[in-house]
């Protein structure tokens, strides 16, 4: 069965209330709505106490609950609750941490939790330099953070103290992966796994390394048992769907991220996934779709402006394509994002867009941006004309 991705679409536009056509609402629906709302209410108010009384009990189960059920809102506050009152408990440093990473993945405007989970793991190693949680932690977020090397070795001052310290291995595996030691990321990972202990972070780094090894079918048995233990981390479900684009099932990438929006309806990522996996299967009014969304929703993400405009320059709609590409790289500058971390695509298809349409200034101005970049920075793309410039902009009496 194939998942129909232009009716099973989620919008952020609001719905049109229907007329009741009933005549007055029936006094036992309406006791059921108020009996609805009380029982919601009351849940809400106990949830706020049990992570209020937490300054005071110290413990830290209602933040590991809130964490197995996928509320790494709830799990990063109740979690810094206890932490900031009592720093000497590595294990809430812990559970604080990870959940910063792992929400640091969900959405296209979280990448500052990862910042604010290396900030605190840093301090704390500082206060206790030589503890393999503290370490372990900090090797963990230290790689997430795009910091491999050093994950590395405080990785392995951990399991110097701690040779079965998985959190360390799990932390040195994913490191490995990074600088592409792909082979000693799988023996860390595997190894950490058959430990037995912290499943789904196991899991989900072993996933990793399959994956990075080719062995795209095992990395997606190995996440769905990672999700089986937690079905609300939007992390494991891109990862999944990551999984299941290479092997070719598409169909079954689409639904892992209904699954995200399913449980965070507001989700930009996952639409910008969608209008991806739209536009890998050439399904192009679909995509635009998805990727106007996320430009609705989050119109200072260059990703989203990027995206439209490849897809409106595929279906052949070349103005859209030009304006569209013009916003991604007027983000991409005023943001100042290094040159080499910019999308090629974002300048040579708004270019070649405007070549189609004849706009010769919106061509120069584009170009000579990138020839720019180019001359700032070693990249290896390459954009060239002739010396005197495109055919389009040549004076009608220049000779040919």
């Amino acid at each position: 069965m194939r998942i129909q991705r232009n009716r099973s679409r989620l919008t952020f536009r609001t719905r049109r209330r229907r007329r009741w056509s009933g005549g007055c609402l029936p006094l036992a629906l309406a006791i059921g709505v108020l009996i609805g709302v009380g029982l919601v209410a009351r849940q809400w108010v106990q949830t706020q106490l049990s992570l209020m009384s937490l300054d005071d009990s110290g413990d830290l189960r209602s933040a590991q609950q809130a964490f197995d059920d996928g509320d790494l809102d709830a799990a990063i506050f109740a979690a810094g609750q206890v932490w900031s009152a009592s720093q000497d408990r590595p294990d809430a440093l812990v559970l604080l941490a990870r959940a910063l990473v792992y929400r640091s993945y969900s959405d296209w405007n979280r990448d500052a939790d990862r910042l604010t989970a290396l900030q605190l793991t840093a301090d704390a190693l500082e206060r206790l330099p030589d503890d393999p949680d503290v370490q372990a932690i900090h090797a963990f977020t230290l790689q997430a953070a795009g910091q491999p090397v050093n994950a590395a070795r405080i990785a392995e001052q951990a399991l110097r103290q701690q040779p079965n310290h998985t959190l360390a291995r799990i932390a040195l595996g994913l490191a490995y992966g990074r600088v592409g030691g792909f082979e000693s990321a799988l023996r860390e990972n595997q190894a950490a796994y058959d430990n037995g202990d912290w499943p789904l972070d196991a899991q989900r780094a072993l996933a990793v390394s399959q994956h990075d090894m080719g062995r795209y079918r095992d990395a997606a048995r190995t996440v769905d048992a990672a999700i089986a233990l937690n079905g609300r981390l939007p992390v494991l479900h891109f990862e999944r769907a990551l999984y299941a684009i290479q092997t070719g099932d598409m169909d079954r990438a689409t639904a892992a991220y209904f699954r995200v929006l399913a449980f965070d309806p507001d989700n930009v990522k996952a639409r910008l996934r969608l209008c991806e996996v739209s536009g890998l299967l050439a399904e192009r009014d679909t995509a635009i779709r998805y990727c106007q969304e996320v430009t609705e929703a989050a119109p200072t993400w260059a990703d989203g402006w990027h995206r439209l405009g490849r897809e409106y320059f595929l279906k052949g709609d070349f103005a859209s394509a030009r304006d569209s590409l013009r916003r991604c790289t007027t983000l991409l500058t005023a943001q100042q994002v290094p040159i080499d971390q910019r999308p090629f695509e974002c300048w040579y298809l708004q270019g070649q867009a405007a070549e189609l349409l004849g706009d010769c200034d919106t061509l120069l101005h584009t170009y000579n941006e990138f020839k720019e970049m180019a001359a700032a920075a070693n990249l290896p793309q390459t954009w060239t004309y002739p010396p005197e410039g495109p055919e389009i902009c040549l004076p009608a009496d220049a000779e040919p």
